[in-house]
C-alpha cells in the first residue's frame, strides 16, 4: 500500500473515479431511470469542462516552455557575446577563426578573424603546441590567463589583471631583512687615532642613512662595523634594478693615510614565514659574501635561490697570521685522531691542486698519519702528467691511489682533505665526503653557492693567490722538523706559479713570502718552467683559435673554436690568458668543445669585469678574474650565444 501512495498519479486516480461514477450511474438508471438521466446530464458537464480544462493547462505549460526555452537560447547568445571573458575558435593553422566580441576591443582592425595566434602572444601557440592545458600572459596592459581546449580548438581568455595586480601588491609589501657588514673596517681603523676613526664612521653613516632615506630603508647600526637594513620585496626590486650603487659609493671612500678602500657586504633574506626565518637566511647570505670575498650583495629566498651583485673588487690580503696559525694546529690535531687520510683536489687536477694535495700529505706524514692523494691518472691536465711522472720515481708515488682503491680503504675513522675546491659536484671522488665522519675544506676561491655538507674545518681565504700559498702557510705553522724536499717544494711553487701566471695576478705580500720559503726549502723553478712547457702542435691550434677572436662591447673578447675541434682545459684556459694582454682588453672568454663530449668555457679579466658572476650562471664559477665552466647538451653557437645574453644582461653601458 505504501508503494501504491509512493506511485500517486492524479489523471490515473481521476479515471478510476470516473468509472466508478458510471457503474453508479448504471444501476441509477437501472433503479430510476429519471434520476439517471440528470445524473448522466451533470455527468457529462462535469466530464466536459475537466477535459476542457486538462487541454488549457497542457497549453499554458507548453506555451512555458516555449518561452523559457527562448529565454534560455537568448541568455547563451548573450552570454557568448557579452559575458567578460573572451572566446576564441582557431584552426589548424592556427589562425583565429570566430571570437566573442569581447575581444574585439584588442584588434586594431576591429576585427581578428584570420590573425595568427601570435597577435595575442607567442607563447600561446607554443603552450597548444607542447599540449599545455593553459598558458599566463600580458596582452597590451592586461593579464589573461588562458584555457586551452585543444581537441575543440577553443580557447578561453579569464582576465586576471586585477588578481595579478592584487598579489604584486601583496608580493612587493613583504618584508625583506638584510645585514650590512664593513668588510675591511678592523684592518683600515685599527691604526687609526679617535679623531680619524670618528671620521671614517661619520662618513659611512652618512653615506648609508642618506642611501637609505632614498629608498625608504629602516637602516640601525647594531655595531662598529655592522648594520641592520628593514625593507619591503619592491624596494628590494628597485635596489636590484640600480645593481646596489651603494657598494661603489661607499667604495670611494679612501683612508687619507692608507689609501685602502673600504668595501661592505649585504646578506639579506626574504620570503619566509617568520622574521626570525628571514633573519637567519640574511645571516647565512652575509657569511656567503665574505666568503667569496666581500664587496658584494647575497640575496637568498625561501626556495634557496640565491642572487649576487657586486664583487668587482679583489678580496683585501689579511695582515695577521693568526688564523693560518690556528687552522694550522686544527688540522694537525684532526689528522692525528684520524686512522688514515684522504687527499683529493678538483676532477682534472692541475697545477694548484696537485701541489696542494703533496703539501697537505706531507703535513699527514710527518704527524706519523698513513696518507694518500685520490687522483685519475686518465684524467690530468697539461703539465700535470709531468708532475706525475716526477712523482713516480720517488717514495711518494705509493701514496697516489685511484679513487676506486680509495672507496676500498676508507673507513669512518678516516680523515677526508678537500683541496682547490668546495663543490661535491668537483672533486675526484665524491662518495669519499660521506664516507669519513670529518672532512676539511682548505680553498683559495670564491664560495658558491654549492658547498660541501657540514665540514668540520673550513679555511678558504679568497684573498690568496692559490690553494697551494695556504698549504705553504699551514706547512710553516707545523714541527721545525718537517723538511720539504726538492719535488715537494717545486710543486707547491708550481701551483702559485700557475695560478698567478708567473706573479701577474692576484699576488699579494704573502704570496711572495710562501714563495720565498719554498724556494728556502730547494723549489726549483727550472723544474717548474719544465712542467709548464708546452709543444709546437698546441702553440699554433691555440693561434688559430686567436684568430676565431671576435670583440664584444669594445673591450671583450670571444673566441670559439671550430664545431667538432677539442681543447683541453690548460689550452683555453691558456688561449684566455693570451687574449688578456692584448690591448683595450678588460676580458676574455674562449668557448671550445672538450674531450669528454661537453663544451667547456675559461673566462678571464684584469678585474673590471667580474666573470666570475658570469660563469656562474652558467653552472660555473670561480674568481672575479679567473672563471670557468662546462656544459653538457649544448653546441659551440648555443653556449656563445647564452654567453652574449648573459655578459649584456650583467654589463649595462660598461657597469656591472
Amino acid at each position: 500500500m505504501r508503494n501504491l501512495f509512493k506511485k500517486y498519479d492524479p489523471s490515473f486516480h481521476l479515471f478510476y473515479t470516473y468509472l466508478i461514477a458510471f457503474i453508479l450511474l448504471g444501476f441509477t438508471w437501472f433503479l430510476q431511470w429519471i434520476l439517471g438521466l440528470i445524473m448522466s446530464i451533470l455527468l457529462g458537464i462535469a466530464l466536459y469542462y475537466t477535459i476542457r480544462q486538462e487541454q488549457k493547462e497542457t497549453v499554458e505549460q507548453e506555451q512555458y516552455i516555449r518561452t523559457l526555452s527562448h529565454r534560455v537560447r537568448k541568455v547563451g547568445e548573450e552570454a557568448l557575446l557579452e559575458m567578460p571573458v573572451g572566446i576564441v575558435l582557431y584552426s589548424e593553422d592556427f589562425k583565429v577563426e570566430w571570437t566573442n566580441s569581447y575581444l574585439n576591443q584588442f584588434a586594431e582592425e576591429n576585427t581578428l578573424v584570420g590573425k595568427s595566434l601570435d597577435i595575442f602572444s607567442e607563447k600561446l601557440k607554443k603552450a597548444i603546441k607542447e599540449d599545455d592545458h593553459s598558458v599566463s600572459f600580458y596582452m597590451q596592459t592586461r593579464h589573461f590567463h588562458v584555457t586551452i581546449k585543444k581537441e575543440e580548438r577553443l580557447l578561453y581568455f579569464l582576465d586576471q589583471t586585477k588578481q595579478v595586480e592584487i598579489q604584486n601588491d601583496y608580493d612587493n609589501h613583504q618584508s625583506v631583512i638584510g645585514i650590512i657588514f664593513l668588510d675591511n673596517y678592523d684592518e683600515i681603523t685599527q691604526t687609526m687615532d679617535d679623531t680619524a676613526k670618528s671620521q671614517v664612521n661619520s662618513r659611512v653613516t652618512s653615506i648609508l642613512n642618506q642611501w637609505s632615506h632614498q629608498y625608504g630603508i629602516y637602516l640601525k647600526r647594531t655595531s662598529q662595523d655592522r648594520f641592520l637594513a628593514v625593507m619591503n620585496q619592491k624596494i628590494l626590486a628597485q635596489l636590484e634594478q640600480a645593481k646596489f650603487e651603494i657598494l661603489d659609493e661607499v667604495r670611494e671612500l679612501v683612508s687619507d693615510n692608507k689609501n685602502i678602500p673600504l668595501t661592505i657586504s649585504f646578506g639579506i633574506g626574504l620570503g619566509g614565514d617568520s622574521l626570525p626565518l628571514m633573519g637567519e637566511w640574511a645571516q647565512s647570505s652575509l657569511d656567503l659574501a665574505l666568503g667569496r670575498g666581500g664587496d658584494q650583495v647575497v640575496i637568498k629566498n625561501e626556495e634557496g635561490k640565491v642572487r649576487f651583485f657586486g664583487g668587482k673588487t679583489n678580496p683585501m690580503e689579511k695582515r695577521t697570521r693568526v688564523r693560518a696559525r690556528v687552522i694550522s694546529d686544527a688540522l694537525k690535531q684532526l689528522m692525528q685522531e684520524s686512522e688514515q687520510i684522504f687527499i683529493m683536489g678538483h676532477k682534472s687536477p692541475d697545477m694548484d691542486s696537485i701541489g696542494a694535495a703533496i703539501g697537505v700529505l706531507k703535513i699527514a706524514l710527518m704527524n706519523d698519519v698513513d696518507a694518500f692523494i685520490v687522483i685519475d691518472k686518465k684524467d690530468l691536465a697539461l703539465g700535470v702528467d709531468r708532475l706525475v711522472t716526477e712523482i713516480n720515481q720517488t717514495e711518494l708515488s705509493e701514496h697516489l691511489i685511484t679513487p676506486e682503491t680509495a672507496l676500498e680503504m676508507v673507513t669512518k675513522s678516516s680523515l677526508t682533505v678537500v683541496v682547490d675546491t668546495h663543490m661535491p659536484s668537483l672533486v675526484a671522488e665524491g662518495k669519499l665526503l660521506s664516507k669519513t665522519e670529518h672532512v676539511v675544506v682548505v680553498d683559495h676561491h670564491r664560495r658558491g653557492e654549492e658547498f660541501i655538507d657540514n665540514p668540520t674545518l673550513v679555511y678558504m681565504e679568497p684573498y690568496a693567490s692559490s690553494t697551494a700559498e695556504l698549504v705553504t702557510e699551514l706547512i710553516e705553522y707545523q714541527s721545525p722538523s718537517l723538511k720539504l724536499n726538492r719535488l715537494e717544494a717545486t710543486a707547491l711553487l708550481a701551483g702559485i706559479v700557475v695560478d698567478t701566471k708567473s706573479f701577474t695576478f692576484r699576488s699579494g705580500s704573502r704570496t711572495f713570502d710562501a714563495a720565498s720559503y719554498l724556494r728556502s726549502k730547494g723549489a726549483d723553478t727550472i723544474l717548474v718552467q719544465s712542467f709548464l712547457e708546452e709543444d709546437l702542435d698546441t702553440y699554433i691550434m691555440r693561434s688559430h683559435l686567436i684568430e676565431r677572436t671576435i670583440i664584444h662591447k669594445d673591450n671583450i673578447a670571444i673566441a670559439r673554436a671550430d664545431p667538432g675541434q677539442v681543447f683541453g682545459a690548460v689550452a683555453i684556459a691558456q688561449t684566455a690568458d693570451t687574449l688578456l694582454t692584448m690591448k683595450n682588453i678588460d676580458a676574455s672568454f674562449v668557448i671550445s668543445e672538450r674531450s669528454d663530449g661537453r663544451v667547456g668555457i675559461s673566462a678571464r679579466s684584469i678585474g673590471d669585469v667580474n666573470v666570475q658572476l658570469i660563469m656562474e650562471q652558467m653552472n660555473g664559477g670561480g674568481h672575479l678574474t679567473n672563471a670557468a665552466t662546462q656544459l653538457s647538451d649544448m653546441s659551440i653557437q648555443q653556449a656563445y650565444e647564452q654567453l652574449i645574453e648573459i655578459i649584456d644582461q650583467s654589463i649595462e653601458g660598461g657597469d656591472e
